[in-house]
This record gives structure tokens, C-alpha cells and sequence, in this order.
């Protein structure tokens, strides 16, 4: 198989039906998860599902982008692709959860932050950049893990964490690769190539430090699989909790990322 194959291979993975989604991951990881639903402006938006949990004991705020498994259930959250109020209320329950000290999981699983007329007059560039503004302030620890696909500023905007981890067959881009070789060659056909060029892969982001860690997809949907990950999200979260310089270390981490060195520099 050609590298291109295999790389857009690895992007139908990450976008498999199959695949656990994050309520999915609410309900196997966490305990007595209560849902809260609204942006408190405009709806509830089923694309994003968020609420209160316990992990290990710790009291935590958990918000994952859905997608669901069957046709009726992708049509009813938009096939993951939130609107702004999805976004708003994201950022409701963080700085709801910054207030009562409770650490923040995030699980990203977008395409892209949805693109029609409504979500544009709605706002959706500043929903997102709101909460990129915010996240970068909240006084608690937050932990983002890309557990399929990674779309542009619509994942991102949940993924300003001090912790961003990646499952080992997510993908983490910019634009998709039909949407890249549309705009580059006029041709969607072309995508697989796309996919190499975009460096899209759990270990592309790995290299160039957008992500702290890879976690491995053995035993994926089963009970050993879940509890591996929880046990991972809860040293984590203890770790960051004893951190008193949690604000710093955050703003050092997206600092960092695309500094590089010329070879003048280096001598």
C-alpha cells in the first residue's frame, strides 16, 4: 500500500462509525455523569454534550464533541459539527467548573465546527475565539484527547489544554484532505495525497509538539481499554492539580509551539 493510501486509510479510520464516541467515553470512564444543557443565549446544542462527573473519586467537568453511531443518531448531533451555542455552552461549563475548582476533560471528535448561514450570523469565528481566549486563563487543570478527528479551529477550540493527547488512529488537521485537495488541485479525488501533505497523524503532532502523548488503541471498547485511559486522565489530573504554576506552564506550551531555530543561530 502506498504511503498516501495508508495515511488516508488512518483518516477513514478516525472517522469510523464503529469507533467509541465520547459519550461513550463519559459512560464507561466516569460515574454519575449529570448532563447540562444550554449556552444560556441562544438553544442547546446536541453536537456537544457536556455535565458533572466523578473520575476516581475526584469531582470533575466533563465535555465531549459527539457524533454518534447510527444515521439517526449523527443526524440529531449534526454529525459533530457544533454551532456556536455548542461552543458557548462549552465554555459555560468550564468557567462553571473553574469557579468550583473541578478539573476539566475535554473529548474532541469534529470534522469541523459547523459552517452554515446560521452558525455564521450566529457568530461562530468568536464563539471559537472566546473560548480560546478563556481556556488559556482558567485556573484549573484541563485535559483535551483527540479520540477521531481533529477539524481546524472547531477542534481547537477545545484543545487549548495544558495536557493534549491523541488516540494512536486520530487525526489532527487544519482542513480535511477533501477539503485541502479541492482548494490545492480542484480535485476532492485527490485526498489521499492531500493526507500526506498535511502531516495529520497522532505522530506528526507528536514531532511537533502539539500533543504531550499517543495512547494506544488495543482492546478499544473494551472494560480493560477504559480503564487503562481513566486511570491515565486521573494521575494526570492530580499531577496538574499540585501545580503552582499551572498558568505559566500553559502559556510556555503554546508559546513554544512552531518556535524553531536558524542555522546561524545554532552555531
Amino acid at each position: 500500500m502506498r504511503m498516501s493510501e495508508n495515511l488516508y486509510h488512518r483518516v477513514k479510520q478516525a472517522r469510523d462509525s464503529k469507533r467509541p464516541t465520547g459519550l461513550d467515553y463519559i459512560r464507561h470512564i466516569f460515574k454519575d455523569f449529570t448532563e447540562l444543557h444550554g449556552d444560556r443565549r441562544f438553544a442547546d446544542d446536541p453536537a456537544i454534550v457536556g455535565g458533572i462527573a466523578w473520575l476516581s473519586g475526584m469531582p470533575v467537568t466533563v465535555i465531549a464533541i459527539e457524533k454518534g453511531h447510527t444515521a439517526k443518531e449523527r443526524g440529531f448531533r449534526n454529525f459533530g459539527a457544533p454551532h456556536p451555542e455548542g461552543y458557548r455552552k462549552a465554555l459555560r461549563l468550564m468557567k462553571q467548573a473553574e469557579k468550583f475548582g473541578r478539573p476539566i476533560v475535554l473529548f474532541v471528535d469534529t470534522s469541523g465546527a459547523y459552517c452554515g448561514i446560521g452558525a455564521e450570523e450566529r457568530g461562530q469565528g468568536q464563539a471559537i475565539a472566546e473560548n480560546l481566549m478563556e481556556m488559556s486563563t482558567l485556573c484549573v487543570p484541563i485535559v483535551s484527547v483527540m479520540i477521531g478527528e481533529g477539524g481546524s479551529g472547531g477542534a481547537l477550540a477545545l484543545a487549548a489544554g495544558d495536557r493534549v493527547w491523541m488516540l494512536e488512529n486520530a487525526v489532527y488537521s487544519v482542513i480535511s484532505p477533501e477539503g485541502c485537495a479541492s482548494i490545492l488541485w480542484k480535485d476532492a479525488a485527490k485526498a489521499a495525497e492531500a493526507a500526506v501533505c498535511l502531516k495529520l497523524t497522532a505522530q506528526d503532532a507528536k514531532e511537533f509538539g502539539l500533543i504531550e502523548q499517543i495512547i494506544s488503541e488495543a482492546g478499544i471498547g473494551k472494560k480493560e481499554y477504559y480503564d487503562r485511559i481513566g486511570a491515565l486522565l486521573t494521575e494526570e489530573l492530580r499531577a496538574l492539580c499540585m501545580e503552582p504554576n499551572l498558568l505559566e506552564l500553559r502559556y510556555r506550551r503554546f508559546r513554544k509551539i512552531g518556535a524553531y531555530e536558524t542555522e546561524e543561530e545554532t552555531r
